[in-house]
C-alpha cells in the first residue's frame, strides 16, 4: 500500500511538531507499506536526515498552502505517485482531489472568532479569505474518509459545525515532546526570578490582554514578571508595543532546551485562552513539573482533567485570583506530582499508531 503525507507545513509551530512527530514514529512502526511525502524545498535538508525508512519517497513542490497552485497543481503532482490514500495533516488541501484521503482538523478557531483581528490582511482580503476557508473546510470534511482531530472537544466542534457524523471522526491526542521533558533539561534560568510563564501566539483568541491586564493589577506591590514565549511575528510585535511595564518580557522563540528550562523554573504556565483544539503547552508543562493554571474550557479540561487551576478567562479577577494563589503558595502541591503522572499517558507514539489504524482501516475497505 502507498500512502501519501502532505508535509508542507512541516516547518510551522503547532503543526508542524504534529508534522514532525507523526512522520518520524510512523518510520519506526510501520515497516509494510510506502510512503511518499510531498515536501517544501526550505524543508528537504530537516527531511533527508529525518527520513531512514527506504520505503520512504521524498517528492519536492513548489506549492504554498492556502494558494490557487494548491488547488490546480497540486492534484495533478498526487496522481502521478498512484497513492492509495493520501493524509493532508491540516484543512488546506486540493478540495477536487478525488482519490481517497484523510485529513487532520486541529481545531475550529476561525468558525468562532472570524475577525480581522487575527489578519495582517485588509478587511475586504480577509473576509474573502475567510470565505474560502468555510467553504475549503467544509467540502474537504465532507469529502474525506476519515477526519483526525486531537481531542474530543474539537471532535464535537467538527460534529456540530461542519455536520459530519461520529464515526467518521478518530481522536488521536497529541503529546510533550522528550525533548521538552524534564530529565532532559540541565538549564537553569535564574536570571529573571519569580515569573509566570506564556507559551504560545498572540491571536486575538489567546486573551492576552486579559492575562496582562490581570498581571498588571497583581504585580504592582510584588517582584514577580510575566514571560511570554513564541514566535516574535506581526501580533507579538503589536502586542510588545502596547507594553509599557517592565515586568513583562518577551522571550522570542525558544530551543527545546531552554523551553523545557522556562517551564521547570516558572511559578506556573498561565494559559487563558478562550478556546484551543488541545492546548499542547498545558501538556508541555505537566510533563515539566510546572503547575498549570488555564482556562475553563472544554479542550483543557480533557488535557489536564483535575490536576490544574482553572479560571474564567473572560474574568480578569479570575485570573488575578489564580495568580494570586500560585504566588502565595495555596494551592494544593500534590497536583504537579498527578499532572506529571498524567502528562505520561500521552505520547506521540500512540498517536502515531491510531493514526496509522485509521490508513490501514480505509486501505482494507
Amino acid at each position: 500500500m502507498r500512502i501519501g503525507i502532505d508535509v508542507r507545513l512541516l516547518n510551522q509551530t503547532g503543526v508542524g511538531r504534529y508534522i514532525r512527530n507523526l512522520i518520524i514514529n510512523l518510520q519506526q512502526i510501520d515497516i509494510k507499506n510506502e510512503y511518499v511525502i510531498f515536501v517544501k524545498k526550505e524543508d528537504l535538508g530537516y527531511i533527508e536526515k529525518q527520513i531512514v525508512n527506504s520505503k520512504w519517497k521524498i517528492v519536492y513542490v513548489n506549492i504554498k498552502w492556502h494558494s490557487f497552485k494548491e488547488q490546480y497543481e497540486l492534484p495533478g503532482i498526487l496522481n502521478k505517485e498512484n497513492l492509495d490514500l493520501v493524509h493532508f495533516p491540516y484543512f488546506s488541501l486540493p478540495i477536487f482531489y478525488k482519490k481517497p484521503y484523510v485529513i487532520t482538523i486541529h481545531d475550529l478557531i476561525i468558525n468562532h472568532y472570524p475577525t480581522g483581528k487575527a489578519s495582517t490582511l485588509f478587511p475586504l482580503l480577509y473576509y474573502l479569505k475567510l470565505f474560502a476557508y468555510k467553504f475549503i473546510i467544509y467540502k474537504a470534511s465532507k469529502n474525506a474518509r476519515k477526519i483526525i482531530v486531537p481531542s474530543v472537544a474539537t471532535k464535537n466542534e467538527v460534529i456540530d459545525h461542519l455536520k459530519i457524523e461520529d464515526e467518521k471522526i478518530v481522536v488521536t491526542p497529541e503529546a510533550a515532546d522528550q525533548e521538552l521533558r524534564i530529565k532532559n533539561s540541565e538549564l537553569r534560568i535564574n536570571e529573571f526570578g519569580k515569573y509566570f510563564l506564556y507559551v504560545g501566539n498572540a491571536y486575538p483568541h489567546k486573551n492576552l490582554e486579559n492575562l496582562i491586564a490581570a498581571f498588571n493589577n497583581f504585580s504592582k506591590e510584588k517582584h514577580v514578571k510575566l514571560i511570554f514565549v513564541g514566535k516574535k511575528d506581526y501580533f507579538y510585535k503589536r502586542l510588545e508595543q502596547k507594553i509599557k511595564s517592565q515586568n513583562i518580557i518577551f522571550y522570542e522563540s525558544a530551543t527545546d532546551e531552554q523551553l523545557s528550562a522556562l517551564y521547570k523554573n516558572a511559578l506556573c504556565l498561565v494559559m487563558p485562552s478562550l478556546m484551543e483544539g488541545f492546548g499542547l503547552p498545558v501538556l508541555e508543562a505537566m510533563a515539566n513539573k510546572c503547575l498549570v493554571i488555564c482556562s475553563d474550557i472544554p479542550s483543557l479540561r480533557e488535557v489536564a482533567k483535575d490536576n490544574a487551576l482553572y479560571f474564567n478567562p473572560k474574568n480578569i479577577s479570575e485570573i488575578q485570583e489564580a495568580m494570586s494563589k500560585v504566588y502565595d503558595g495555596k494551592y494544593e502541591k500534590e497536583i504537579i506530582e498527578r499532572a506529571h503522572k498524567l502528562s505520561k499517558e500521552y505520547s506521540w507514539q500512540k498517536m502515531a499508531k491510531q493514526t496509522l489504524e485509521v490508513y490501514e482501516s480505509l486501505l482494507k475497505d
